[in-house]
């Protein structure tokens, strides 16, 4: 049986391993990028079920990221999660609106 994959977007090193760990503890495999443009196409090629992104990433932001997918006919169907620090009301209502079908703020 495949293992279901999961995209770990995060920029924070400590944080992609806290993620990959347990993740992987409950079965998942996880692959991981630090950037928008490293896991726009990690999306296309590793085709994951479910995609976890941070909001603040080098370079292209994660609301660009999720814009893309979203906007992608490859990518639109898979669910994201934003984890985030970002946990003002208008950054969740943008996250939601962009496509996420769940948001996490980062304690």
């Amino acid at each position: 049986m495949a293992q279901e994959k999961i995209l770990a977007i995060d920029d924070e090193e400590d944080i992609l391993e806290l993620l990959r760990f347990n993740l992987s503890r409950e079965g998942y495999r996880v692959v991981q990028a630090a950037s928008g443009e490293e896991a726009l196409d990690l999306a296309r090629t590793e085709a994951p079920e479910m995609i976890v992104l941070d909001l603040m990433l080098p370079g292209m932001d994660g609301l660009d990221v999720a814009r893309t997918l979203r906007n992608n006919e490859e990518t639109r169907e898979i669910p994201i999660v934003m984890l985030t620090a970002k946990g003002e009301e208008a950054d969740i209502v943008a996250g939601l609106e962009l496509g996420a079908d769940d948001y996490v703020t980062k304690p």
